[in-house]
This record gives structure tokens, C-alpha cells and sequence, in this order.
């Protein structure tokens, strides 16, 4: 009998899945969501015009109303909007057009797995560019890199590391290439700034953004690229037809209408942030670096993998990252309500003070050894 998994490309079978465990935690600070649920005037401007609707009916196939929508929201023309089903699919659809075998896609690491993982399942060869030490973006490197390639997909701010690419060094990077930069804005309202404005200047820059974060809309998947409209009548052709269904449609055009309640609790995060960078810092053992995203990746002078379970212990999920490149000291904490960044930090302070100083802790039923080099 035959091997079935021969008929899987080797690229494939070389990969390992993007996957996330799941824990189960009172207090989840581990995904990068927002905090603050939808208000309940914009849901219930949802659930009354969803419930208006024949639910036995297809969704638009262009839906123009919310092109038409984002079109003002974003001073960008609707012919250059592509809506996706949260803006995974966008990254996907936009790599089956342009990847395929041989072609350069260069990365800044550590950052989003699903670029490189989409890129070699296509055949791309994969650049990576690390970040510096001090987790800030490359650009000389960047540049050199991206000179010589098809693609270039940054994340800005950076997932896992908060980090932003300042708009001088994106020009200096889509002037050095022919090929497309891809800045991938899915954390953007919580560093108040966009690379939006360069899309009339550069035919080369393409955005992409989502409704998960700022948006409150995790659950609903919804996010959308935008570029040049000759770029984005190409890039259609692989969007699977009625990508987004009613509902989710209906809450991305209630968001873009009332953003005006999402705003206060945009800017409540940003603090809560800050505070939370600031508290970090007194932690012994512990250091957060800067962010300009809804998250912050912190350094630690014990085991990652302890204070992880740890934490789970004490009924907090937060994100270990310590197998991405450059970060195997490293965990990621997203930012919670103010109650639970205060459970967190009065957690995490406790821990590094019990076991800073010893090398063999007892978590539940297993023993952990520590490496402390």
C-alpha cells in the first residue's frame, strides 16, 4: 500500500502547525485581544439589523456598502479595499498570488509565524532579517534584504515584539525594491499612527488590517488590505467568493459607524499599557521592553516555562514565546482591564521573588530545573 501522505508537498510535511494549547485561566492576557468587549449600543445595532435580514440568503458578493464605508474611514479609494475573513485570509489570498517556487519573501524574526509558514508552503524562499538586540526592527538590514526580493511582509507594530517601523525608514526600504512591502497594521490604533498616507505615493505599499484588536471583533473575524486597485483586482482572484458572512459584515459597518465609542476604550488601553510597562519595571528580574501595540514582551532572569505555570497556577494565561528567535527568555503579556494587570503584576512579583534565587522548583506534580546561564 502506498504512502498517503506522499501526496502532501514536502514543504508541508517539513512545517509544524501554527497552533495554540489551550488553557483554561480566569484572567486570559494571553492573545492580544482587546479587553473591552463591543459596547452594547453598537451590538445591538447589530443584533436588530442581522435579525431583519433572510439569513437563507447569500451575503453580498462585493460588499459595497462596507467598501464604501472603509473607504471613508481610512481617505482611501474603494477600488483599492479587499475585505477578508479576519485578515489571516487577507495575509494567504495576498501569498497565493505572489509566492510561489524560488521567489524571495523577506521577514523581520522573530515576528507573525503565519508569513513564513504560508511562504514556504507556496515554495518562497524565506529571508529573515533579525531584529537588533534591543528588539527594534534592522533597517539598513531591511533594506539590503528586501533589494533582492519579490515580497517583503513587515508587522508594524511588531507581533511578538511591540516594535514600529518609522515612516522614513518604510520609504527607504519600497524605494530600494521593485518588489511589494506588505506593513501588516493590525495593532496601528494603539500607536496612533498608520503608513495609510504612503499608499498614494508608493504603488508598491500594500496594508493590511483587521477588526480583532482595536475593534473589538475577535470573535467575528473581519479585516481588509488595501493598495493600489490595479494590485488588489489581482490579488480578488484568489478571495474565496462570500468570504464574510452577514453577521460579521454587519458588525464591521456598526464598528466603522460608532467608532466614536470604541475610541475611549482604545485610549484606555494605550494607558494601561503604559502603566503596566511601568510596573513591570519595578519587578526584579523582570524586564519589559517598549511597545507600541496592546501587548508587551518581557525578558526574565528565571526560566520562562516556570513562570509561565506559575502563573497558570495562580489563574493567569499569558503567552509563552520563548521558542520564537531571539526570545527564549521572553513571555508576552497582552493587556487586560485594570483589575487584571494589577492580578498580574502582584502575581508575577510574587514569583520572581519565591524562586529568583533557586535553581529546582516543584510546580504541581512535576519538577522543573531551571537554566540560569
Amino acid at each position: 500500500m502506498s504512502d498517503i501522505l506522499s501526496t502532501i508537498k514536502p514543504a508541508v510535511k517539513r512545517l509544524d502547525p501554527y497552533m495554540l494549547k489551550h488553557f483554561s485561566a480566569p484572567v486570559k492576557i494571553n492573545q492580544n485581544e482587546n479587553p473591552f468587549d463591543m459596547p452594547e449600543v453598537i451590538k445591538g445595532a447589530v443584533y436588530e439589523a442581522v435579525a431583519s435580514k433572510a439569513w437563507s440568503r447569500y451575503p453580498e458578493f462585493l460588499p459595497s456598502s462596507l467598501v464604501s464605508q472603509l473607504a471613508d474611514f481610512t481617505q482611501w479609494t474603494g477600488e483599492g479595499i479587499l475585505v477578508g475573513n479576519g485578515s489571516n485570509e487577507l495575509i494567504e489570498t495576498l501569498m497565493v498570488v505572489t509566492v510561489e517556487k524560488g521567489k524571495r519573501v523577506v521577514l523581520p524574526q522573530p515576528t507573525f509565524k503565519l508569513y513564513a509558514m504560508f511562504a514556504k508552503i507556496l515554495g518562497g524562499e524565506c529571508i529573515e532579517v533579525s531584529l537588533k538586540p534591543d528588539l527594534e526592527f534592522n533597517v539598513e538590514a531591511l533594506v539590503s534584504a528586501s533589494s533582492r526580493a519579490a515580497l517583503t511582509i513587515i508587522c508594524s507594530p511588531n507581533n511578538p515584539t511591540g516594535c514600529m517601523l518609522r515612516q522614513t525608514d518604510l520609504k527607504e526600504i519600497l524605494q530600494a525594491t521593485e518588489g511589494l512591502v506588505v506593513i501588516d497594521e493590525a495593532y496601528h490604533e494603539f500607536s496612533r499612527q498608520s503608513v495609510v498616507p504612503l499608499l498614494k505615493q508608493f504603488e508598491n505599499l500594500i496594508v493590511l488590517r483587521t477588526f480583532s484588536k482595536a475593534m473589538s471583533m475577535a470573535g467575528l473575524r473581519v479585516g481588509y488590505l488595501l493598495g493600489h486597485p490595479n494590485l488588489v483586482k489581482q490579488i480578488s482572484k484568489a478571495k474565496l467568493p462570500y468570504n464574510l458572512n452577514v453577521f460579521s459584515m454587519t458588525a464591521a459597518a456598526a464598528a466603522l459607524k460608532y467608532f466614536n465609542l470604541l475610541q475611549p476604550q482604545i485610549d484606555k488601553v494605550i494607558s494601561e499599557r503604559d502603566r503596566l510597562c511601568a510596573r513591570l519595571r519595578l519587578i526584579s528580574g523582570v524586564e519589559p521592553f517598549p511597545s507600541q501595540a496592546n501587548f508587551i514582551v518581557f525578558r526574565l532572569a528565571i526560566a520562562p516555562q516556570v513562570v509561565f505555570e506559575a502563573l497558570c497556577q495562580d489563574g493567569i494565561l499569558v503567552r509563552n514565546v520563548s521558542d520564537y528567535p531571539m526570545l527564549n527568555r521572553f513571555l508576552r503579556v497582552s493587556v487586560g482591564l485594570p483589575a487584571e494587570n494589577d492580578q498580574f503584576v502582584t502575581s508575577l512579583s510574587s514569583i520572581m521573588n519565591r524562586y529568583g534565587g533557586k535553581t529546582t522548583l516543584n510546580l504541581g506534580t512535576s519538577e522543573i530545573h531551571l537554566n540560569n546561564d
